[in-house]
């Protein structure tokens, strides 16, 4: 069996593509605030790659970079700050949060309309009920690739692997809704689950998403299943020159030539979450403008 790859980095740069031609039809554009707090290496990557695809797709962007030792108080000051800027349509405050910094009271203040993580309670509680406004980045960026490859997800058994908010618990939600991309059969699975391999070794479709590396392979996945790896990993690696290198939540060479597809770690699902960010963001400004039908 030839396995798949289902690469992000195709349907990153379509989603690119259609986003700048429509922001050189307005005005203004469209403006994504991220506030960056302490120092950790793998935030920082990310958050460059979010800077750079400002820049590539035409968008005004600003980074907050917070020393570790700043107050809870002074960001949500930020944060206030950020939802009265009429020139911001998005703010993003990256994550983890250092220690001593309440992660809920920093998203729950941030304005709901300007969400584009699609992390606050209200946005949440939309998801739940099937009338999302934004819908969580990696969770949005799964379901577009899948689509990209024809890849239906109607009446299929789906077991998703990881619980947090982030991933694994709205994902679940959005593939169980009586919607195009999802109206599928949903198992969510974690630490509690008795017998993990037997449910996901019985799985159409399994998403990794536990970070922990290659804890997925040919015993508990079946032979002929999508697979849909969001790990980042970064393992030693003393061959290579930097000593380390990045794999994903499942042992992709194992399964090669036993998944019917696979997203590659890295550049399956990472650079699908910058791109669902971006569309978030031109969503929220085209709502707040009145276009596209987002009055």
């Amino acid at each position: 069996m030839e396995t798949i790859l289902l690469k992000g980095k195709i349907v990153r740069d379509a989603v690119f593509a259609e986003l700048k031609t429509k922001v050189a039809g307005v005005s203004r554009k469209p403006g994504l605030a991220v506030v960056l707090v302490g120092e950790d290496p793998a935030s920082a990557v990310y958050v460059r790659h979010k800077e750079k695809g400002c820049e590539e797709v035409g968008f005004h962007h600003v980074t907050h970079r917070l020393p570790a030792e700043t107050s809870q108080g002074e960001i949500l000051d930020l944060i206030t700050k950020l939802n009265n800027d009429q020139a911001i349509d998005g703010i993003l405050v990256q994550l983890p949060l250092p220690p001593g910094v309440d992660q809920e009271t920093i998203l729950t203040a941030v304005d709901p309309a300007k969400d584009v993580d699609g992390f606050h309670p209200e946005n949440l509680g939309r998801l739940v009920a099937g009338n999302p406004r934004f819908v969580p980045c990696t969770p949005k960026g799964i379901l577009r690739l899948l689509s990209y490859y024809d890849i239906s997800m109607a009446g299929k058994n789906v077991a998703v692997v990881g619980r947090s908010v982030i991933v694994g618990r709205p994902l679940s939600l959005l593939l169980s809704l009586k919607r195009e991309d999802g109206n599928a059969t949903v198992t969510m699975c974690h630490s509690g689950t008795r017998d993990l391999a037997a449910v996901t070794s019985a799985a159409d479709v399994v998403v990794a998403a536990i970070g922990v590396p290659r804890a997925l392979g040919t015993a508990e996945i079946g032979k002929g299943a999508v697979v849909v790896d969001v790990g980042i990993n970064r393992i030693d690696a003393p061959e290579r020159p930097k000593g380390t290198r990045l794999v994903g939540d499942v042992d992709a060479k194992a399964l090669m030539g036993h998944a019917a597809a696979l997203t590659p770690v890295p550049g399956g699902v990472g650079p699908m979450t910058i791109a669902m960010l971006l569309e978030n963001t031109w969503e929220a400004m085209a709502r707040k403008e009145g276009l596209d039908g987002n009055g």
